[in-house]
């Protein structure tokens, strides 16, 4: 049987679920919860990466950047201008070129600036990035994101945090329809239902942060999503019935006495 591969840039991985890095208790809370959702990709905030006080504890002391693929992102910049220097200063210090692209418009809602969201990714995609780009639902500017060179899409399902879960279906199936670059929910799961939901769209993968590093019971809440991904991955593909108004029997009416 072919295995059923999450392909990024020509780079194969097993796991479908992409996990952030941020909110949780401590570094090593994080480091359990990404081994617990089985992820091999994890999101690094650059501006918020400790680089200067070596009092204070390092990420890459509990995940390991050897087994686990760091994929810096641009948390918490509003230009493009911001986005772009912090991605460049990643590469210099890290040799990372597959990155995770996002611009926001405002501090309150936390949606994508789409404007400066597209002219970053030209820019970013001409210099060699791999860029991976957080955006809207918009079908039409995903379009346009592909045409200048981003590697995958990362449609919202709704804002960052808020746990809404899926909030437009349709918008994220004529994505699904029109790409074939990696198409991943962005911002917004709040349960595990939300990611099989996603999968079970056609979705390629989903990336959590806030609503693992904010459960409860972090552990047990990355395993469900682990688990909600395998399903609806593997729903998906198994092919759903029609949807019907009316109901069909079971079993055959032939033969009945």
């Amino acid at each position: 049987m072919k295995r059923d591969f999450l392909k990024i840039a020509s780079k194969n991985f097993n796991s479908r679920l992409i996990v952030g890095t941020g909110k949780y208790k401590s570094f090593l809370e994080c480091s359990k919860a990404i081994e617990a959702a089985g992820a091999e990709i994890v999101t690094v905030a650059v501006r918020r990466v400790n680089i200067s006080d070596k009092k204070k504890p390092v990420l890459m002391d509990y995940i390991d950047p050897k087994k686990i693929t760091y994929l810096p992102n641009t948390a918490g910049c509003f230009t493009s201008d911001e986005a772009l220097r912090t991605l460049r200063l990643a590469r210099e210090i890290g040799g990372w070129k597959l990155v995770k692209l996002e611009v926001l418009g405002d501090k309150k809602s936390l949606l994508p600036d789409m404007i400066e969201t597209l002219k970053s990714t030209e820019v970013l995609s001409k210099e060699g990035f791999k860029v991976m780009v957080y955006c809207n639902d918009d079908p039409l500017m995903a379009k346009r994101l592909e045409n200048v060179g981003a590697v995958a899409i990362m449609p919202l399902a709704a804002p960052i945090g808020s746990g809404l879960g899926i909030q437009n279906y349709i918008n994220i199936k004529i994505i699904r329809n029109q790409t074939k670059l990696p198409l991943i929910i962005d911002a917004g799961i709040g349960e595990a239902s939300d990611a099989a939901i996603a999968m079970e769209l056609g979705c390629d993968g989903v990336l959590i942060n806030t609503a693992i590093a904010q459960a409860k019971k972090p552990l047990e809440m990355a395993k469900a999503m682990k688990y909600a991904v395998l399903a609806g991955r593997k729903s998906y593909l198994s092919g759903r019935i029609k949807k019907s108004l009316m109901g069909f029997a079971s079993t055959t009416n032939k033969g009945i006495i």
